[in-house]
């Protein structure tokens, strides 16, 4: 990876092309991201650079932050994020990177928090079938047979068991979107698509992991 940015989700809308097609956008606020570390293979046994985003009361920064931010010689920031670069020396400790690293074209990986979903049964959570609607039926939405157990007095289901229970507030991935437009004078960045979390939520912007492949020569 050779590029990434922290930013903030706005919300959705869409924009129309040159040929007039609707092209449905999510808005990400970004910019002034500061540089807080650099770690090396010599230092730390790997390459990557630490990254913060987004204002905060000095107020709410415990010490160990306190002295972590004077350090880098920064204001206080909310959002922190480490970002593996094959050379982080690209980057130096106090520098400042724009939403301008990125253009209009490119393939994007974008990483957030999704939306929790509180308690969710197995239909929901896990897309199983319903059960018979008709009025004899007493499992309409209960799961069925949890298949395979462990047998014995302490007999109990298999971890890992797709089940009723605690859905969403998880960190996702959404591969190869494309950035639709870069505007650097209000530091945003549209993106094609939908990408993960509620609105206001933070997100990671970087380099797509599955660009695309050279077409073959005859």
């Amino acid at each position: 990876m050779s590029k990434a940015i922290l930013g903030r989700k706005l919300g959705m809308t869409q924009i129309f092309t040159e040929e007039g097609k609707v092209v449905p956008v999510t808005v990400v606020e970004s910019g002034n991201n500061v540089v807080l570390m650099n770690k090396t293979v010599e230092s730390d046994g790997y390459n990557a650079v630490q990254l913060g985003f987004g204002e905060v009361k000095e107020k709410n920064v415990n010490k160990p932050l306190k002295g972590h931010f004077a350090k880098a010689g920064v204001q206080p920031v909310k959002f922190i994020r480490e970002m593996r670069l094959a050379d982080p020396s690209e980057y130096k400790v106090g520098d400042s990177i724009g939403v301008d690293i990125f253009a209009a074209g490119e393939l994007v990986d974008v990483v957030g928090t999704s939306k929790g979903k509180g308690f969710a049964g197995g239909i929901k959570r896990h897309n199983f079938a319903c059960g018979p609607m008709g009025h004899g039926s007493k499992s309409h939405r209960e799961p069925g047979s949890t298949g395979a157990m462990i047998s014995g007095p302490g007999g109990r289901v298999l971890k890992g068991k797709k089940l009723p229970g605690r859905m969403g507030g998880e960190r996702v991935t959404v591969q190869r979107l494309t950035v639709v437009r870069v505007d650097a004078d209000r530091n945003l960045i549209l993106i094609k698509g939908a990408i993960p979390g509620p609105k206001k939520s933070f997100v990671v912007i970087k380099d797509t992991v599955k660009p695309v492949k050279p077409a073959k020569k005859n």
